[in-house]
């Protein structure tokens, strides 16, 4: 089982850099804009800051996620374990938020929080097992 969860918290991971990419890299692009909701290139330009703020963070979440993936796999459990809590925790609590924000997202936050959910779960049932 923890092998699953490993896999699921670096399938978080990657959404997680995917949208950095959207986010960071391609916010103007009119495929993007359809993706996040956003009508016309002026909504996408006053926005174009927050989204690449925002896409970074996504960025650093699924580096922390991953670091942790290969400590965890390297043999270093402690410090695995820990990023991996922290970093699928935070998915997850962004994931409840965008859901409690706006509940016509539901689709985006399960895509969110989902992952890193059922990664942890496995990962808690490959330790106590």
């Amino acid at each position: 089982m923890i092998v699953v969860g490993l896999v699921l918290v670096a399938l978080a991971a990657a959404v997680h850099v995917y949208v950095f990419v959207l986010e960071s890299l391609r916010w103007m692009r009119p495929a993007t804009r359809a993706v996040f909701g956003i009508a016309t290139e002026d909504e996408a330009r006053t926005t174009r800051l927050l989204a690449f703020n925002q896409g970074f963070y996504n960025l650093f979440l699924a580096v922390v996620a991953l670091v942790g993936v290969v400590l965890i796999a390297a043999g270093v459990p402690a410090a695995g374990y820990a990023l991996v809590l922290a970093a699928a925790g935070s998915m997850i609590g962004a994931g409840l938020v965008l859901i409690g924000s706006s509940p016509n997202l539901l689709r985006a936050a399960l895509v969110q929080a989902l992952p890193p959910a059922l990664g942890l779960v496995a990962l808690a049932v490959g330790v106590l097992l």
